[in-house]
């Protein structure tokens, strides 16, 4: 996952609402999203290379959101896969807050990561390329792609101011609108991209919310919003190296607990 926006109660109808892309190679093959196999309350898509997932929910109330971490100077080749990272939380039973702790007593050992993981009392953010403890993530609205929380890259930005200007909805007319927010394909000027360790070129087709080239690019959009009541949605496009979508998955379900914020 290379973008995310969460809204934490940023409307007090709305306690959780992620709007997302997912990069990658379009080689490394995917589940698109459903229900596990193993326990029908978790929803995500599925790495079927590493394992694991970008980001999931939970009907319990946890859910979970990974994006890399942009530093081609510290990879590892022998890592272990960043997406279980997320499946152990939806699945598990630690608090947010205790999990992001060991998280990030522990990180060092993947490659480059953010996470963001929340239970139905707190939402907590934490990765291996920053020095602060986990962060307590309060009300309001909050964006991340692949370098620390609310970095403000150019693409990340322009989602963010987007996405602050829609009401929060799960009708078809409002969950259009904010796909399209996902699809901007425009790429920031040269002048205001980061130097993150590669090639200029490689920067310019990195900047835009959504990617496409032929070998990696966007590879689906997801959008998941739980109103005041625990109704849910969580909707999914996916997309061909071309970017035309190659499906659409839409799933409501009630959550089992409500949120406390």
């Amino acid at each position: 996952m290379c973008i995310i926006y969460l809204s934490i109660a940023k409307d007090p109808d709305w306690p959780l609402y992620i709007a997302a892309n997912r990069d990658e190679f379009h080689a490394r093959p995917a589940q698109p999203a459903a229900p596990w196999d193993a326990n029908p309350d978790i929803f995500s898509g599925l790495d079927l290379s590493g394992g694991g997932t970008w980001l999931a929910i939970n009907r319990n109330g946890r859910f979970a959101m990974l994006t890399n971490f942009r530093d081609p100077s510290g990879f590892i080749p022998q890592a272990p896969t960043r997406g279980l990272l997320v499946s152990n939380f939806v699945d598990g039973i630690m608090t947010a807050g205790d999990y992001a702790t060991q998280v990030w007593k522990t990180g060092d050992q993947y490659n480059g990561f953010n996470l963001i993981v929340g239970d139905v009392n707190e939402v907590f953010y934490t990765g291996n390329r920053q020095d602060a403890p986990p962060q307590k993530l309060t009300h309001g609205s909050y964006i991340l792609s692949n370098h620390l929380l609310d970095t403000p890259w150019p693409k990340a930005e322009r989602l963010r101011r987007g996405l602050d200007a829609l009401t929060p909805d799960c009708c078809p007319d409002a969950l259009q609108q904010v796909f399209a927010l996902l699809k901007d394909t425009t790429p920031a000027p040269d002048d205001t991209l980061p130097d993150t360790g590669i090639p200029l070129e490689r920067e310019r087709l990195l900047s835009s919310p959504f990617i496409i080239s032929e070998n990696y690019g966007t590879r689906c959009s997801s959008i998941i919003a739980v109103d005041r009541a625990g109704e849910a949605t969580f909707s999914e496009l996916t997309y061909a190296p071309d970017a035309s979508e190659t499906g659409r998955r839409d799933w409501t379900f009630s959550m089992h607990n409500p949120y406390r914020y």
